[in-house]
C-alpha cells in the first residue's frame, strides 16, 4: 500500500492520558513505529508537541473523542497538519481494541491517506461558535423554565396559558407578579390585561380562578428570576457576539437576504459553517455535510431508507427555523416549493427540502459573494409552462363534468 504521509501520527485522546503513534521512515525501506503516553494535562502535552516536533512529524489524526481532543488539537495546530477524525470513519478490528491499539490504528489511516479530516473552523469563527451555541442554550433554558411556569399554574388549577399567547408577555408577567405579591381576586388580576388582552375580561376571570398559594408563590418567583437572569445573559451575549461578527459582516448582510433568514439565523449559519466556503468544494458536500440531504441506503440492488445523516445539529436547528419562516412567506420560490413538495411528502420532508435549498443558495452566494436572487412564486409554474399545466387543469375540470371556457385577463 503506498504511504502518502511518510511522518505522521496517530493520537488516541481520553481525559486522564493520551497515547500517541509515530510512523516515520526507518533504516533502508522499512518504516519505524514508536507509542508513548502522555498525560493530558498542560505539561504533558507540551512534552507530546516536543516529542513530535523532534520526529519530524507533518500530519497528525487524532479521533473527535468528546471535548478532549480540544487542548491537543489547539495545541499542534500551528506546529503541523491537524486531522480531526470521525470515529465512524475508521472502526478497528472488533475483539482487538485497547488505547494503544487504536492510536496505532490512526497512525496508519493517516499513513496511508484512508481518512478524511473533519472540518475545524479557524479560531475566530471557534469563537463566534461558542458564543452562539451558548446562547442558544440559554434560550432553550429560559423555554424549559417558561414550560415549568406553566406547569405550576396548571397545579394551581390556573389556565392563564389557554387564555394569552405568552404567559410572560407584559399582561401575563404583571398578573403573574400581582399573584406572587399575594393577590388572589381574579377580577383585579383581570384588570391588569394590556391593549387587547382588555378584551378577553371574562375569559381572564376564568382563567385566574385557582387556588395558588405561597408554596407556588415561591416557586413561580424562582422561575421567574431564572428566566430573567437567562434573558439578561442573552442580552450580554448579543453584544459579544455583535463585536465577534463584525469582520464577517459582509457574510450576514448576505445572509438576511433569503426570506426566513433572520439576523439570529444568519449568525449561527455562518458561526458553523465558517467564512471560507472553498473548505466544502460544492454546494451538495456542504448539504451533505450539514445533514440536509437524502442517505443514500442501498444492498442487493434493493433501496432501504434514505434517512437524512446525522450533521451538524445547530447548524440544522437554525435551518429548521429559517425554513418554517420561508414557507409562510409570499410570492417566494422557498414558498412555492414548500407547497410543491408538501402535498405529496409531507411537512417535515418538504421543510428539510427548504433546508437544502436555503444552503445550496448559501454556497453560491459566498461563492460569489452576491445577494440572493429570488425566483420568484410562479418558477415552477413557468417551468413546466403554462399550456402544459393548462391542459393538465383544463382536463380536471372537464372531468368533473365542467364546459371550461378560457379568457385572457384583461379581456373584454
Amino acid at each position: 500500500m503506498d504511504v502518502i504521509h511518510e511522518r505522521c501520527a496517530g493520537i488516541d485522546i481520553s481525559k486522564v492520558d493520551v497515547k500517541v503513534t509515530i510512523w516515520v521512515p526507518g533504516s533502508g525501506k522499512r518504516r519505524r513505529s514508536e507509542t508513548r503516553t502522555f498525560s493530558s494535562v498542560t505539561s504533558g502535552l507540551l512534552a507530546m508537541r516536543d516529542w513530535l516536533l523532534a520526529e519530524q512529524i507533518t500530519v497528525v489524526g487524532m479521533e473527535a473523542t468528546g471535548v478532549y481532543w480540544k487542548p491537543a488539537f489547539y495545541l499542534l495546530e500551528h506546529e503541523m497538519e491537524c486531522w480531526l477524525l470521525n470515529a465512524r470513519h475508521m472502526r478497528n478490528v472488533p475483539g482487538r481494541k485497547t488505547d494503544v491499539k487504536d492510536a496505532e490504528w490512526i497512525a496508519k489511516l493517516v499513513e496511508h491517506g484512508l481518512v478524511r479530516p473533519s472540518f475545524v473552523p479557524p479560531e475566530p469563527i471557534r469563537q463566534l461558535r461558542d458564543l452562539t451555541r451558548y446562547r442558544t442554550e440559554v434560550i432553550r433554558e429560559r423555554t424549559r423554565e417558561t414550560q415549568r411556569l406553566e406547569k405550576l399554574l396548571e397545579d394551581t388549577g390556573i389556565k392563564l396559558s389557554a387564555a394569552i399567547s405568552s404567559i410572560l408577555g407584559v399582561s401575563g408577567r404583571a398578573m403573574l407578579e400581582a399573584l406572587i405579591a399575594g393577590e388572589r381576586d381574579p377580577h383585579v388580576l383581570a384588570d391588569l390585561a394590556k391593549g387587547s388582552m382588555r378584551r378577553k375580561t371574562d375569559a381572564l376571570v376564568e382563567a385566574l380562578t385557582g387556588r395558588f398559594t405561597d408554596h407556588h408563590a415561591f416557586l413561580a418567583r424562582a422561575m421567574l428570576d431564572r428566566a430573567d437572569a437567562c434573558t439578561a445573559m442573552e442580552t450580554r451575549l448579543d453584544a459579544r457576539i455583535d463585536e465577534q461578527i463584525a469582520p464577517f459582516r459582509r457574510r450576514i448582510d448576505l445572509l438576511v437576504t433569503i426570506p426566513g433568514v433572520n439576523t439570529r439565523a444568519a449568525e449561527v449559519i455562518l458561526a458553523e459553517i465558517g467564512d471560507d466556503i472553498a473548505r466544502f468544494p460544492s454546494a451538495a458536500d456542504l448539504a451533505s455535510w450539514a445533514g440536509v440531504c437524502p442517505g443514500n441506503n442501498e444492498s442487493g440492488g434493493k433501496k432501504g431508507p434514505s434517512r437524512t445523516r446525522h450533521g451538524d445539529p445547530w447548524l440544522k436547528a437554525a435551518l429548521g427555523q429559517a425554513a418554517v419562516s420561508a414557507s409562510r412567506t409570499r410570492d417566494t420560490y422557498l414558498a412555492a416549493r414548500y407547497r410543491r413538495i408538501v402535498a405529496r411528502r409531507g411537512k417535515k420532508r418538504a421543510l428539510v427540502a427548504l433546508q437544502h435549498s436555503i444552503l445550496v443558495s448559501v454556497w453560491h452566494m459566498f461563492t460569489r459573494d452576491a445577494e440572493y436572487a429570488d425566483l420568484g412564486g410562479q418558477y415552477f409554474l413557468e417551468r413546466t409552462g403554462r399550456a402544459r399545466q393548462t391542459r393538465r387543469l383544463v382536463s380536471q375540470l372537464n372531468q368533473l363534468g365542467y364546459q371550461v371556457t378560457l379568457q385572457t385577463e384583461g379581456a373584454a
